[in-house]
């Protein structure tokens, strides 16, 4: 089967960066010049989804006007000639079919999944975390879904951290099976050093067969008293074979004021209109410190 669904998870408070998301969404903050959440629907365009879910909560609705037409934006551009602006515009209300589901308690990620139930089917799907975002020639989500193809079972992206800093993450125990591609053994959520069956962490990409429903169905509320995604990752890997791959490129914890600013330097500093004039205010700036 085929990977044509995706599920974005925007529901979340964003309290790291409050005062700024009292009133607009984190995944509405600029990454220079597009919200952090255009830069995961373009990534799972790229990657050949096109039907794209998004779970969002109340005060979200900055993000469903975002990616619709704006009819008096547009003739506003046009009537300037701005035709380059209008252009861009108009890409961003055409990638894709974007639907939205609320998520109406914050019960964590694994009963955010879960309430896409209806819409996603009985077909694999992948999973997005805004927080994530990774720089890669070729967009991590379709690494992915290469060996999604080639296994025909849950995929989850994983990142090598250093062992003091497992406790930040899901982990998990695999053994290798081919180039940047290991199988699950087990899954461990925020364990101490001590207890980490590897460094390989588990980051924002899944993509995830349609047996996961049940197994978060019979999840009971886990860490945060929340239903947790490794949760169910381990009850499904009692039923059916789980991989995960070591994706290539470089992943920007935007869900923090440290890691968005990073990602925000960094990708300007990779354009090609503002980069060269960017870097030489930054080497002024770092000469004057």
């Amino acid at each position: 089967m085929k990977v044509r669904k995706a599920v974005v998870t925007a529901a979340g408070w964003g309290t790291r960066f409050l005062p700024a998301t009292k009133a607009q969404p984190k995944e509405m903050l600029p990454v220079v010049d597009k919200p952090l959440i255009q830069y995961i629907v373009e990534e799972a365009v790229a990657s050949g989804i096109q039907q794209i879910i998004v779970v969002t909560a109340l005060g979200k609705r900055a993000i469903e006007d975002h990616f619709d037409r704006s009819f008096d934006l547009e003739s506003a551009l046009r009537a300037k000639g701005n035709l380059s602006k209008l252009k861009e515009i108009k890409r961003v209300s055409e990638m894709g079919e974007i639907s939205y589901i609320r998520q109406k308690e914050q019960l964590g990620l694994g009963h955010a999944i879960l309430i896409t139930e209806n819409l996603v089917g009985g077909e694999p799907f992948a999973v997005f975390l805004p927080d994530d975002l990774i720089q890669s020639d070729v967009p991590a989500m379709a690494q992915m879904v290469e060996v999604f193809n080639r296994y025909q079972a849950s995929v989850v992206a994983v990142e090598r951290v250093p062992k003091e800093a497992t406790s930040a993450y899901g982990i998990v125990a695999a053994e290798p099976v081919g180039e940047r591609v290991f199988k699950v053994t087990g899954l461990v959520e925020k364990p101490s050093p001590e207890a980490a069956p590897s460094n390989l962490a588990i980051v924002g990409r899944y993509i995830l067969t349609p047996e996961i429903f049940q197994a978060l169905h019979q999840t009971g509320r886990g860490k945060g008293n929340e239903i947790q995604l490794t949760d169910g990752l381990q009850l499904l890997l009692k039923q059916q074979p789980i991989y995960a791959y070591e994706f290539t490129g470089k992943r920007h914890d935007a869900g923090t004021p440290l890691g968005l600013l990073k990602a925000s330097v960094e990708i300007a500093l990779s354009r090609s209109d503002i980069g060269p004039e960017f870097s030489a205010y930054l080497k002024d700036v770092v000469r004057w410190l």
